[in-house]
């Protein structure tokens, strides 16, 4: 019989097989010899006691034989099949990708940017040179943005599709099987690429396209329906479905929609800063020690408050982790965070930002690209107060609080550079003081959290697309185009990788529908 159960174990007791089946016998009142293995289901840690825990969920097979699970897909030959356009070979695209395998369908991906191996000499540039490639950088090219920025797969999009499905794929690519049992599941940025690569030749076996350095720069529409795609170079690709995944900064593929007179819209998102701590204070807050022990790991923190009628809430919060310069053009200052798969770097950082309604942002009402502007307002702004060279303006969380320039800026992990910059300066007042009102409350919640040891980074503006692409809820279309389908966090469907996964393989099958 096989049965599940919960048990709890001290931190390094989670991995060791004969320990978590003593437990699981003990749990379940059975002499462990009669249980011939044990599978860990959910995993998580509890350190909301005065003594940190995991607490787990596993499944215990009594007298009968272990069974391992095998994560091997097997796709058909779809080389001869109808084909698919997809634009974007983030999460979204190579989803959307696998999936039109599985429904007997050929996908052609069309990425501007270059592959993981040739992205990795921009990614360089940035970072030692401030030199940013337009087509090539951490938010362009094989992968997306999630592949230089961390590889997080926690998600809250459990109701839009099935998570564990994309979740087998990643480790049917290379993943560890870790990432279907905890509870906050994370890759590295170190790994995320030889999986991405993986999965490109997945779609080549199969008899799929992946195609780089190619940039769509029109959509090929006749009588409100999709015939395919024109690129930069003047060569078109026909199709009659087009799966338009190019992520939250591919603000030209706007521009492009608009000068067609293809239906967008403004949408409201999220502005702030990123804020980063030694990893050590976090440690001490979250575990209730003095030193976090070998056998746990970097701690990680969520927070929110509602200042003035808005959300100020941490995003994207990375242990052990970077901050990455993430423009996408030569004069704007963007930040991001990752971690490797380890999380072993001495720092934690954390976006932290305010919600942007409509009605803060002034302009025509009916301007798609009223919050896009002010967007790269801000960030152009950022650039102007760093001097250049991807120089990004930062501050002391308590110097910011109290507004004074900081007379110096501690050691941190932004490699191309800081420059103390009194920060209300660069974000507009509205914004500042949001945050100025919140951090002193996100120390009463966290010990230790509010202090001049951490560092405030401008500008954390990505946090989801300002523009959406709208669609039929039912068809995934849009409105007034047959056989285009807005898809992932570019088009306003999503906010992560496993979301944007899920959201590729949504517009895969309704695809299948038109094909």
């Amino acid at each position: 019989m096989i049965k599940d159960v919960e048990i709890v174990c001290q931190p390094g007791q989670q991995e060791d097989e004969t320990i978590v089946k003593d437990l699981a016998a003990a749990a379940l009142k059975v002499p462990a010899k009669r249980i011939s293995g044990v599978k860990t289901i959910k995993r998580s840690i509890d350190a909301r006691g005065r003594k940190v825990v995991y607490r787990m969920q596993v499944r215990a097979f009594i007298d009968e034989p272990y069974q391992a699970d095998h994560y091997i897909i097997k796709y058909p030959d779809v080389s001869n099949a109808k084909q698919v356009i997809i634009v974007g070979a983030g999460p979204a695209g190579l989803f959307a990708a696998l999936q039109c395998i599985e429904l007997g369908l050929k996908p052609v991906i069309i990425e501007r940017g270059k592959d993981v191996k040739q992205r990795r000499r921009d990614l360089a540039n940035i970072n030692k040179e401030g030199l940013v490639n337009p087509e090539s950088n951490y938010c362009f090219g094989e992968g997306g943005a999630g592949t230089y920025s961390d590889g997080k797969l926690y998600t809250r999009s459990t109701k839009r599709g099935d998570v564990n499905q994309v979740l087998k794929v990643f480790v049917a690519h290379g993943a560890t099987d870790d990432i279907l049992v905890d509870a906050r599941p994370h890759i590295g940025t170190n790994k995320l690429p030889q999986i991405i690569t993986a999965m490109r030749e997945t779609i080549l076996n199969a008899g799929g396209e992946v195609l780089f350095d190619k940039k769509v720069t029109s959509l090929l529409v006749s009588f409100d329906t999709i015939n395919g795609v024109e690129l930069a170079s003047g060569e078109k690709m026909m199709a009659n479905a087009v799966i338009l995944a190019t992520g939250h900064s591919a603000r030209d593929v706007f521009e492009m929609l608009h000068r067609q007179n293809i239906l967008i819209e403004a949408k409201p998102f999220a502005l702030g800063v990123r804020i980063e701590h030694p990893q050590e204070i976090i440690d001490r807050a979250q575990y209730h020690c003095e030193f976090r022990g070998p056998d746990l790991p970097p701690s990680y923190y969520s927070l929110v408050e509602q200042v003035d009628s808005r959300g100020v809430f941490s995003f994207c919060m990375c242990p052990g982790g970077i901050i990455a310069p993430c423009a996408t053009d030569a004069d704007e200052i963007v930040v991001n965070g990752w971690s490797p798969s380890k999380r072993n770097n001495p720092y934690a950082n954390s976006g932290t930002v305010v919600q942007i309604n409509f009605e803060d942002v002034k302009g025509d009402i009916n301007d798609p690209f009223r919050m896009l502007r002010f967007q790269q307002q801000v960030e152009q702004a950022a650039f102007r107060a760093g001097g250049g060279n991807l120089v990004a303006p930062a501050q002391r969380m308590v110097d910011f609080v109290e507004g004074r320039l900081s007379i110096d800026l501690p050691e941190n992990s932004y490699l191309p550079g800081t420059k103390s910059i009194q920060l209300n300066e660069v974000l507009p007042n509205w914004i500042s003081q949001r945050l100025q009102k919140a951090l002193p409350v996100f120390g009463k919640k966290m010990k230790g959290y509010y202090t001049n040891e951490a560092i405030l980074v401008g500008v954390e503006s990505r946090t989801s697309s300002p523009v959406k692409i709208p669609r039929d809820k039912e068809t995934l279309q849009h409105p007034q185009i047959t056989g285009l389908f807005p898809c992932g966090e570019g088009a306003g469907y999503a906010g992560g990788i496993i979301s944007a996964a899920i959201d590729g393989i949504n517009c895969a099958i309704a695809a299948a529908k038109v094909v």
